[in-house]
């Protein structure tokens, strides 16, 4: 394929753009990335005209791919032509939020924000607040958008800053422990249990490869935030109405957090983040209580019919089965393939994400208790091999798949994750007949 129109366009960002982007993530497809010029359904079409089957969905929040069905569509065209902004309360905002109050079992309030990141720092802002304690749990290779609490990597006595930038004094507030063990959050809370005032999880770490949580870890989460008064925030911003349907992946694991929160979906392919839960603590952000939280973009009507519309039309349309059964396909595939070609690798996801990690396992393939993505489950043979939480992806061939494996799916075809720990998604623009291309093309690069 030619690509010269997206490397010229790259060499003209780099004099303007740090690394020729505006988001890290970006920059990692070698030797430089792809610009898109426009999306059709589940594909797109680079500046060079060259068209792929897209999982990226921009990293998520395209539930329903690049064509946008008509009422959405029509709500977002009458918002915007009714003004960009005003900076005071609409009707969409209160029915949006009334929509997930209805749907997701843990939220009764809902403040809407303007990106992943906004919500997870107001949210551990409003933990902080309310419990008036300072330490946050984090799983190591959990990934919470770009703020100083979370950008902290080591483990719960040695915890440092994962960024330059974030001060020593702010990681020291901050406790990291391996997700999927439940002897280290015991053992954290043994030893901080008074000063922790919160949890902070995603349900699925999704942004290391996809690793579903072993049955009892959530369940021990929710034991431990409850006997030593912290709360428990799921991170929802990957997984919230993608896994587990309109429930979310709260509902899919029967798990009752605190805390949510929201981005990606919930705004329809639009800047949206938004912080859910129980009315006593949602109360205590401004004006009614005394944690200061404000956005001048928040609410913002149009993201706010985008988002609405886009639930209401997955609550119409069954997109929940369309995307989760494309999703089983594409897992299932992946893993008679792998078992062929590369049998030491993983094949990772739940619902409508999907992703094939290059373990260096030693065993042999998966078994058919986890034929449809890696499940953590001890009766599969390769159960030691697994990935248990996203730092184990960093062990696998990452740089195989950035400088080998990638490459040669575009050629195919196929446009994937920019690297090996990013998810793929599934959206209701995608076919029957994009699985089978994208199989094909999997057992070519393989």
């Amino acid at each position: 394929m030619n690509h010269s129109a997206s490397r010229s366009l790259y060499d003209r960002a780099l004099s303007v753009l740090p690394g020729g982007v505006n988001s890290s993530v970006r920059a990692a497809p070698q030797p430089y990335p792809l610009f898109v010029e426009r999306g059709e359904a589940g594909h797109v079409v680079d500046a060079d005209g060259n068209r792929y089957v897209d999982w990226v969905q921009g990293l998520g929040p395209l539930l329903l791919g690049h064509d946008t069905p008509e009422p959405v569509q029509a709500a977002v065209q009458s918002r915007a032509a009714e003004g960009p902004m005003y900076g005071m309360p609409t009707e969409i905002e209160v029915e949006h939020a009334e929509f997930v109050c209805r749907h997701v079992p843990s939220v009764e309030m809902v403040r809407f924000v303007n990106s992943g990141t906004e919500a997870t720092v107001s949210a551990v802002r409003l933990a902080r607040g309310v419990t008036g304690r300072d330490k946050v749990v984090v799983m190591q290779g959990g990934y919470h958008g770009a703020q100083e609490t979370t950008l902290v990597e080591g483990d719960a006595d040695h915890p440092s800053p994962s960024s330059a930038g974030v001060p020593q004094s702010f990681a020291e507030h901050t406790l990291p422990v391996p997700f999927n063990d439940e002897a280290a959050a015991r053992e954290v809370f043994e030893e901080h249990g008074d000063d922790v005032a919160a949890v902070l999880v995603e349900p699925v770490q999704a942004n290391m490869g996809i690793v579903t949580p072993e049955n009892g870890y959530h369940e021990t989460l929710r034991e431990l935030t409850e006997d030593h008064g912290s709360l428990l925030i799921f991170d929802e911003v990957i997984t919230g109405f993608r896994v587990g349907g309109l429930q979310c992946a709260q509902g899919k694991y029967g798990i009752d957090p605190d805390l949510t929160t929201f981005g990606k979906i919930i705004g329809g392919g639009y800047p949206v983040g938004a912080v859910g839960g129980k009315t006593e603590y949602l109360e205590q952000f401004s004006p009614v209580g005394d944690v200061f939280q404000a956005g001048t973009f928040s609410g913002h009507p149009v993201t706010m019919a985008a988002g609405l519309e886009t639930l209401k039309f997955c609550a119409e349309n069954d997109v929940h089965d369309h995307v989760n059964e494309l999703g089983r396909q594409l897992r299932e595939g992946l893993t008679d393939i792998v078992a062929d070609h590369a049998p030491e690798y993983t094949v990772v996801g739940t619902d409508s994400l999907f992703k094939v990690i290059f373990t260096r396992a030693d065993d042999g393939p998966q078994d058919d208790c986890c034929a449809n993505g890696c499940r953590q489950d001890p009766s599969c043979s390769r159960y030691e091999s697994c990935p248990k939480r996203g730092t184990d992806v960093k062990r696998a061939e990452t740089e195989r798949y950035a400088r080998l494996f990638r490459p040669q799916m575009l050629e195919e075809g196929v446009l994937l994750s920019q690297n090996q720990f990013e998810s793929n998604f599934v959206s209701y623009g995608h076919t029957e007949s994009d699985v089978e291309e994208t199989l094909e093309a999997y057992k070519e690069a393989l």
